[in-house]
């Protein structure tokens, strides 16, 4: 007996939808979908917030020695990700599809090179910068770990009455 619904796909298929739901999710913040979709997807975006919140905090001050092009060198403090926080990034990055920072509407593309300057994988800093002290905070507040999503049924899909629920994060 499996401890999870097979969603009635091929596990490369099912594995393809669930990644894409929770991209979405974290991304965008609630999706609709199906009610057992909603589900599975809960399951692993879960997993993936809990990881950022025990280990968004693990950082260490670098200091590395740049040459200009002028061929000076100067030592900048550089801060890197420590060993924990390196694994789970790496686990969260195999979980979930890298979806690109789009430009803002009316907003210059200087602007957007600005704000996107140095962000190589959005969604994965999002996860760690805002996310992980988001439900680290909640979680000492009120002693709670987990429940960071949250599932709204909203009734038969017209078609193929299947039922549809929002999920979302708290």
């Amino acid at each position: 007996m499996a401890g999870y619904n097979k969603l009635g796909r091929r596990a490369s298929i099912r594995d393809s939808i669930i990644c894409r739901q929770v991209t979405d999710l974290l991304w965008y913040g609630k999706v609709e979908t199906t009610e057992a979709r909603a589900k599975a997807v809960q399951r692993v975006a879960e997993k993936i917030i809990t990881l950022a919140v025990n280990t968004y905090q693990d950082t260490i001050k670098v200091t590395k020695t740049v040459t200009d092009d002028k061929g000076v060198k100067s030592k900048k403090e550089v801060i890197n990700d420590g060993p924990k926080k390196l694994n789970a990034r790496r686990k969260i990055m195999a979980q979930v599809y890298d979806i690109q920072e789009q430009r803002m509407p009316k907003e210059s593309k200087t602007a957007f090179v600005a704000r996107t300057e140095g962000i190589y994988h959005p969604l994965i800093e999002k996860i760690f910068n805002v996310y992980g002290p988001r439900y680290s905070e909640r979680k000492e507040t009120t002693g709670q770990g987990g429940g960071y999503t949250r599932i709204v049924k909203v009734g038969p899909r017209r078609g193929d009455a299947a039922e549809v629920a929002i999920i979302q994060l708290v």
